[in-house]
């Protein structure tokens, strides 16, 4: 089948949304002063995803795409990521009763077999991708992996999905130049660590400035050695909104795919971007999300064949994450079919005034004198 003819690949597993990430209140554990709640726990929870395959089913875009679940990451490329010591020990406490291993990062039983069929759903997908059984592809990948280091857990993430994906695809000889793009609101710090001295990876971020990691994301953060020049930071301020966020993709992203040239794209794809998202400030809408995506299969279609692979990370308004995640997926199978946003009015009132953006348009272009001496 050719890569003209395939349809967009949705890769996801119902053992994902079994990950449990025990008793918390909110990012805070459960004990002491804080009461528990009656019900959740952390923000990192399985009904934004599995309302957004909810969603997929009620409006019948479900039917566009090709459906599939995946195995998981085996030990070898696990370890092409992470450390013996890290995988051992996550096994061995998954195998007992669960536990935490690193900050704000606890899991239940088995947690160690659903991380890696997490992982394994962005890895398959993107190999069907690189192999043209599928034009491009979405993986609800859950827990989430961007933050996720070598060697330690953080943030909800206990294996750095992508960077498994795409060192698998390296491994193989399926691909030889990749470019990450991480739009999720906290910075990919995990991504960057990886693959921070290496120049066979492009990995961009643009995040909300001084949100998570601490002290983390900064513009001047460029890469090192063989790297130096290939890691891209675009720290947002708070309140950023729609027109900021594609006046950074149009201005530094899309320049620097051009720039690049990678054989594929990935996408770390977060939606806690999202205007009435509990953790951060950047007001993004669903049109957001959805323009960025549409940049971004532009750029793949001109680049690299329309290689492209979202795989799914932050994002925690029960409410928005459906709707934000139906018109991405929308987006990239060409699909007429919508499902209209409850939200949209409200976020486009709360949009800031014009000198706001103005403010932020001469934050990001000054970023772009930072960038503009990269050479690829």
């Amino acid at each position: 089948m050719s890569s003209e003819t395939a349809k967009t690949g949705f890769w996801w597993d119902e053992k994902c949304f079994w990950h449990s990430g025990g008793s918390y209140a909110f990012i805070m554990p459960v004990g002491g002063l804080v009461q528990p709640l009656a019900a959740g726990g952390l923000p990192e929870n399985p009904e934004t995803k599995r309302r957004l395959k909810n969603l997929l089913h009620v409006t019948g875009l479900i039917d566009a795409l090709s459906v599939s679940s995946a195995t998981p990451a085996s030990w070898e490329e696990l370890r092409r990521v992470h450390s013996q010591s890290y995988l051992e020990a996550f096994k061995r406490l998954s195998d007992e009763k669960g536990g935490e291993l690193g900050e704000r990062t606890p899991f239940g039983p088995g947690g160690f077999d659903i991380a890696s069929i997490s992982a394994g759903l962005a890895t398959v997908a993107l190999r069907a991708i690189l192999v043209g059984q599928q034009r491009n592809a979405y993986a609800l990948s859950r827990p989430p992996g961007h933050h996720c280091l070598p060697d330690k857990p953080m943030g909800y993430c206990l294996l750095a999905n992508i960077a498994i994906a795409v060192e698998a695809a390296l491994a193989e000889n399926r691909v030889g130049r990749v470019a990450i793009i991480d739009w999720d609101v906290h910075h990919g710090n995990g991504t960057e660590a990886i693959f921070y001295d290496r120049s066979d990876v492009l990995t961009i971020s643009l995040h909300q400035e001084n949100n998570y990691p601490r002290d983390s994301g900064r513009v001047e953060h460029r890469g090192s050695g063989a790297g130096e020049g290939y890691n891209i930071n675009i720290p947002l301020i708070p309140g950023t909104g729609h027109a900021g966020y594609l006046h950074a993709f149009e201005r530094i992203v899309v320049p620097a795919l051009k720039a690049y040239r990678p054989n594929a794209i990935v996408v770390a794809c977060g939606f806690d971007a999202s205007g009435v998202d509990p953790l951060s400030r950047t007001l993004a809408t669903t049109k957001t999300f959805a323009d960025m995506t549409r940049l971004t299969m532009q750029a793949a279609d001109e680049f690299c064949g329309g290689r492209l692979l979202l795989v799914h990370e932050g994002g925690y308004s029960e409410a928005h994450v459906p709707f934000c995640g139906h018109a991405v997926i929308a987006t990239l199978a060409g699909s007429a079919i919508k499902a209209a946003d409850p939200l949209e009015v409200r976020l486009d009132f709360q949009q800031p005034n014009s000198d706001f953006i103005a403010y932020q348009i001469g934050l990001i272009d000054r970023m772009v004198d930072v960038f503009a001496n990269s050479k690829f």
